[in-house]
Order: structure tokens, then sequence, then C-alpha cells
């Protein structure tokens, strides 16, 4: 039979091993939690940049749009007096022949290439 004092030795040995496994696997949970956490927190902050990258890209996107628009949209001639070479008749007008001149403000006289 086992004495009282050799008992005791054996239980605090049991303890101390079960206590340091335990100890042991609740420091690796927490190491990897933490490592997990780090990873996580790194790929939020990835993310973060990629979308303000993403978003400053779209701004210059649409300014590059706004300067194109800009650019098509501009007059080519600041010619006022220039002649409108495509220019479609209003509803019931008689197409101006060649040389005709516009009849003055006011006037309800059609002008066309006979009067001239």
């Amino acid at each position: 039979m086992v004495g009282k004092f050799e008992s005791n030795k054996d239980l605090v040995q049991e303890l101390t091993a079960s206590g340091a496994q335990r100890v042991g696997k609740i420091a690796s949970l927490i190491t990897g939690t933490v490592a997990e956490v780090a990873r996580e927190i790194g790929e939020f902050v990835t993310d973060a940049i990629e979308m303000r990258e993403a978003a400053a890209a779209a701004r210059r996107d649409a300014e590059k749009d706004a300067a194109f628009v800009e650019t098509v949209d501009s007059p080519v001639s600041e010619d006022l007096d220039a002649p409108t070479l495509f220019a479609e008749p209003a509803a019931g007008d008689k197409a101006a022949a060649s040389g005709d001149k516009a009849p003055a403000t006011g006037d309800k006289t059609p002008v066309t290439g006979e009067q001239v």
C-alpha cells in the first residue's frame, strides 16, 4: 500500500501536470486568437487602403471625363457670322436659294430667289 505522503505527492504531480497542460492550451488559444485578430485587422486596413485608392482613381476618371465633355461641347469656331451649313428649314419654310437674303425683321413678305 502507498503511504499518505506518496499519495499526496502523486496528487500534486498530477494536478501540476494537468494545470500546465491546461495553461498551455489556453495560451495556445490566446496566441492563435491574437494572430487571427491581427490578421483580420490587417485585412481591414488593406481593404480601406484599396477603397481609398479606388475612390481616388474614380475621381481622376470623372475629372478626365468632364474635361473630355467640355472639349467636345466647346464650339469649334467663335465666328458667329459664319453661315450655318446644315440648318434644317422650319416647317412650312421654303428652302432659301443660294444668294438669298433673309427678310428684315417685321417684314412679312417672303424672299425668294426670283426677287433678288
